[in-house]
């Protein structure tokens, strides 16, 4: 007679172990790793460092009080190369650009631009949107950026005026007045749309438009296309002292 006995055991994980092993020169290189990767490596530098444009000055996200030449350039850029493809897609064109100051994480230096200046400036993976607001929701923007009190990038488009005490005097969209009930089309990066600095006014909206095109790369393609940079502070966002 065979007899076959079978068990069943139950296995559970008790302990987990391990250690830090610190990545620093004290660990050699592999030369034959090194080797195939040098190729890549010397042809994304030369990508990287190929001059696509030229900035007469140092530019800073801090030069100005509530709106300054970076901010500036940099929603005024996704302005102008993402409005040619929502207008392509959708038939509409984008209203308002509007970005974060926090977002920007670097200058641009007098000098030479490449790609790695874009890279440095814009180092996330953030990429365009684009949403459909009703106008009452613009104007809780408008309330949002007063109460904020910091150059948040906002595109040519908007003409933002605040009173002495940070209360808001008038708001222009395309030289008109906000209209509560038209909707508008504002195009910022998918970070703000899903809340970041506490801008909850993006939601609800009438419509979402993934252009899938990263703020990044649309800082490189303005800079191939702008022989030499010349942003400026503006009115665009401005405070009177009255």
């Amino acid at each position: 007679m065979l007899l076959i006995f079978s068990c069943n055991q139950d296995f559970h994980l008790t302990k987990i172990e391990g250690k830090r092993i610190d990545i620093n020169e004290s660990i050699a290189s592999n030369q034959s790793i090194e080797d195939f990767i040098k190729p890549y490596r010397e042809s994304v530098n030369k990508d990287l460092d190929s001059i696509i444009s030229y900035a007469p000055k140092t530019y800073s996200k801090s030069d100005g009080e509530l709106n300054t030449a970076l901010g500036n350039l940099m929603a005024d850029a996704v302005f102008s190369e993402s409005n040619p493809i929502f207008n392509k897609r959708t038939g509409k064109n984008i209203d308002l650009v509007l970005l974060n100051q926090g977002g920007i994480r670097s200058i641009i230096s007098k000098g030479n631009i490449t790609a790695r200046t874009a890279y440095g400036v814009m180092p996330f993976e953030n990429a365009v949107v684009v949403t459909a607001l009703k106008g009452e929701q613009v104007i809780q923007m408008m309330t949002y950026l007063s109460k904020a009190k910091r150059a948040h990038p906002v595109s040519k488009q908007l003409q933002l005026t605040l009173n002495n005490d940070f209360e808001i005097r008038s708001a222009i969209i395309n030289n008109k007045t906000i209209d509560i009930d038209k909707t508008y089309y504002i195009a910022t990066n998918d970070y703000l749309y899903n809340g970041g600095d506490r801008m909850t006014f993006f939601h609800p909206n009438d419509s979402l438009y993934i252009l899938d095109y990263k703020i990044r790369n649309v800082l490189i393609d303005y800079f191939k296309k702008t022989d030499t940079l010349n942003p400026k502070i503006d009115n665009r966002f401005i405070k009177l002292n009255d």
